[in-house]
């Protein structure tokens, strides 16, 4: 297991060097530079001599190759470089930012196992029934929608007209004068909406992955023989066919967290959430471009720690896989 933990961490460093330089050169094939960006792209607001000054100061006036590997340079000492923003240290900026996005995120994932494994289980043992195909229709009304779509009809609904949830932020602006539990509450209160735009559409896929994998188990061989041997159906679904159908959603962890994490940009910018999806997304506004290279190896790295957790779990519930 440690050799193979081992080996996998070898292999994130080329495929992080190939994220990094993909995103680096088409971020400057896009037309404009930070300055004009930070100017509004109105020519002659900002002299061509400090303009000059700029790029000159951030090497942005070097060939790209030559920016990449000064980036990359820099990478290596866990230097991402300044903000052209806000003149702050990058890694800084998002290691402020990152709890929040990782907090909702992760009870997004909590929801959607919640909420998904049950109603997949109960859409397997009454297949073809009303409760199967209630839950069918349901599911695929909710993937459905248009998660900016939704987030705003919410909004409208339950904050504006209703004023039940918050409007916006993940605090309120008291929330420094609150006891610990009251800021837990707080917290909780505020993350309702967001929870439920990233959320949804995740048990609505993963509900139906469950429901096929359990019908799929039933059909088995030896779930026959261990019904043929006179076992309580209960003992039959909780111990032979429920452990080996859940086995899959292992394999499945790994693929929510990076379309978790890429919703965030939406979801963070609509409920003005300061987050790491917010950050990047005024971060690409401005053409803050050591911003958006900060996040971008950050987001990478979360995704590829997601999928190696991912298979490790998968060896440890499934004694037949062997990691090697």
């Amino acid at each position: 297991m440690l050799k193979y933990i081992l080996k996998r961490l070898l292999l994130m460093i080329p495929t992080l060097f190939g994220i990094t330089l993909v995103t680096f050169f088409i971020m400057h094939l896009a037309p404009g530079d930070p300055v004009e960006a930070m100017s509004g792209g109105i020519a002659g607001r900002i002299s061509r001599e400090a303009h000059q000054q700029f790029l000159t100061a951030y090497g942005l006036d070097r060939p790209v190759y030559v920016q990449y590997w000064m980036w990359l340079g820099k990478v290596v000492r866990l230097d991402f470089g300044d903000s052209f923003v806000t003149g702050q240290p990058v890694i800084e900026v998002i290691m402020e930012k990152l709890p929040v996005t990782i907090y909702l995120n992760f009870v997004s994932i909590i929801v959607i196992f919640m909420i998904a494994i049950p109603s997949g289980i109960l859409s397997a043992f009454h297949k073809d029934k009303f409760t199967d195909k209630f839950f069918g229709v349901f599911y695929f009304i909710l993937y459905s929608l248009f998660a900016p779509w939704v987030a705003i009809f919410l909004l409208s609904v339950f904050s504006v007209q209703l004023n039940i949830f918050p409007l916006y932020q993940i605090t309120s602006d008291y929330f420094h004068e609150l006891s610990f539990f009251g800021k837990v509450a707080d917290v909780a209160w505020h993350s309702v909406l967001p929870v439920i735009v990233m959320s949804y559409g995740g048990f609505a896929f993963h509900s139906r992955i469950i429901r096929g994998s359990v019908l799929d188990v039933l059909n088995q061989e030896y779930i026959t023989t261990a019904r043929a041997k006179g076992l309580p159906e209960k003992r039959v679904l909780k111990k032979h066919a429920l452990r080996n159908a859940l086995i899959p959603l292992v394999t499945i962890f790994g693929a929510i967290l990076p379309s978790l994490i890429g919703g965030s940009v939406i979801i963070e910018t609509i409920f003005n959430i300061d987050g790491m999806g917010r950050l990047f997304f005024f971060s690409m506004t401005s053409r803050d471009w050591f911003m958006i290279m900060g996040l971008t190896t950050i987001s990478a790295i979360l995704t590829l720690v997601g999928i190696l957790l991912s298979d490790i779990l998968y060896a440890v519930v499934d004694p037949r896989i062997r990691l090697d």
